[in-house]
C-alpha cells in the first residue's frame, strides 16, 4: 500500500462562526501529485492554510509523515518539510531574484545543502539563472510564479503546496508551469495542487478531489476524473452546461446530481 505523507481527517475550519471547510478527508501519498479543484470560495485556499498552520481548525486532524501537526506554528510546519506557494505569488518585489531564492532557505543551517538546493533550483528554472540579478518585481507574471516556486523549493520540502499557480497566466506559460510541477514531482517532492484550471491539475494528478461549499463532492484517479462527464460539463466546458452562462443553474444542477 502507498505510504501516506499528508492526511486530513474530518478537517473543519470556520471564520467568525461561518464554516469554510466541512468534514474534509484528503490524503497525499509519498511521491504523488494530488489535485484539489473547485470554484472560488469553495475552501481550497483555507485547506492549504490550515495545513500550513496559518488558520486554526475547529475540528479534525492533520497528520504529516504520521505525526499530528494540527495547531503547530507555521514556521514549525515549514521545518517539518512543508512549503507553500500562496495564491498571487507573494514574492518580495523589491528584492532581486537571487535574494528571493535565498530567503526561501532562511531557516536552514546546512550551508552545503543550501548551496546544493540553489544549484538544483537554477537547473530547474534556467530563466531565473539568467535573471538572478534582476529585481523580481519587474519580471513577467510567469517568471514571478517561477520565483515563488523556486523560493519554496529552497526549503527542500517533502511536500509542496501550490495555490493557483496558473492564475492569470497565458496558456503557453501555464503549460510551462505544469511541466515544472511534473519535474519537481519526478525529483521526489510530493505536491498538493489547488487549481481552478481543472484540465491542468487533473492531467498530472495521480488523484483528484472536487471541493464545493467547503466539502468534497467527488474524488478519484486524475485520468478517470478528466474523463468523467460531470467534471467535463461543470469544469472543463464540455457538454450542455459548458455552452451556457447560467451560473446559478449550473450550481443547482451540480449539487442536485452530486448529492443524489
Amino acid at each position: 500500500m502507498p505510504e501516506p505523507l499528508l492526511e486530513l481527517d474530518g478537517l473543519e475550519v470556520a471564520y467568525d462562526g461561518v464554516p469554510a471547510v466541512r468534514s474534509l478527508h484528503l490524503r497525499v501519498d509519498r511521491g504523488e501529485v494530488v489535485g484539489l479543484i473547485g470554484p472560488n470560495g469553495a475552501g481550497k485556499s483555507t485547506t492549504l492554510h490550515a495545513v500550513m498552520g496559518l488558520v486554526r481548525p475547529a475540528r479534525g486532524e492533520i497528520r504529516f509523515a504520521g505525526k499530528s501537526i494540527r495547531g503547530r506554528a507555521p514556521e514549525k510546519v515549514a521545518r517539518a518539510g512543508i512549503a507553500l506557494v500562496p495564491e498571487g505569488r507573494r514574492i518580495y518585489p523589491n528584492l532581486t531574484v537571487d535574494e528571493n531564492l535565498r530567503a526561501g532557505a532562511y531557516s536552514r543551517r546546512d550551508r552545503g545543502g543550501v548551496k546544493q538546493s540553489y544549484d538544483k533550483v537554477l537547473d530547474l528554472f534556467p530563466v531565473l539563472k539568467e535573471r538572478h540579478r534582476q529585481t523580481a518585481g519587474y519580471l513577467s507574471g510567469g517568471e514571478q510564479q517561477m520565483v515563488a516556486m523556486a523560493r519554496a523549493m529552497m526549503a527542500a520540502p517533502k511536500l509542496l503546496l501550490l495555490d493557483e499557480p496558473s492564475l492569470g497566466l497565458a496558456p503557453l506559460i501555464v503549460q510551462q508551469i505544469r511541466d515544472l510541477i511534473v519535474e519537481i514531482n519526478n525529483a521526489g517532492t510530493s505536491v498538493l495542487l489547488v487549481e481552478q484550471n481543472a484540465t491542468m491539475a487533473l492531467s498530472i494528478a495521480a488523484r483528484g478531489y472536487v471541493l464545493e461549499n467547503g466539502g468534497i463532492v467527488k474524488d478519484g484517479p486524475g485520468q478517470a476524473m478528466l474523463a468523467d462527464s460531470d467534471i467535463q460539463e461543470f469544469y472543463l466546458g464540455v457538454g450542455e452546461a459548458g455552452h451556457r452562462s447560467f451560473r446559478d443553474l449550473k450550481s443547482y444542477r451540480r449539487r442536485k446530481r452530486w448529492t443524489a
